[in-house]
């Protein structure tokens, strides 16, 4: 199935939907995911790999951190070619004074926002699909 590329469809059909918990970014040991662990998202850099999973894993694991994340997963099935929506939802959330970091999946682009400020980035995600 091919992703919608329009930006006018695909800022209308966002439809942000917020996981539950808490989400962090850290490295993991030895450049391996541990056994046992379901990373939501992994990013091989020359520094090491990156492990996006639940704040609880982390601790069990005893992984460092410094950004405790929540996850918003933008529903539409967007193209992984199509030109503009991220630029757009990033300009939005930053004229709010949200950072986010954002991870694409092959469906959906997942939306990663500061903790406590989720119902807000939910409230931007809304009015920029309004």
């Amino acid at each position: 199935m091919t992703g919608e590329k329009d930006l006018r469809t695909l800022l209308a059909s966002m439809s942000p939907q917020l996981n539950e918990g808490e989400y962090v970014f850290a490295l993991a040991p030895q450049g391996e995911v541990p056994a046992g662990t379901r990373p939501v998202a992994t990013v091989r850099e020359e520094e090491g790999l990156t492990l996006v999973l639940p704040r609880a894993d982390a601790d069990r694991l005893g992984l460092a951190y410094d950004y405790v994340a929540a996850w918003i997963t933008l529903r539409v099935h967007s193209a992984l070619d199509a030109v503009g929506l991220t630029a757009a939802f990033a300009t939005a959330l930053a004229s709010a004074g949200l950072s986010c970091n954002v991870v694409a999946g092959y469906h959906h682009d997942h939306l990663f926002v500061p903790h406590g400020e989720a119902p807000r980035a939910l409230a931007v995600l809304a009015d920029l699909a309004g």
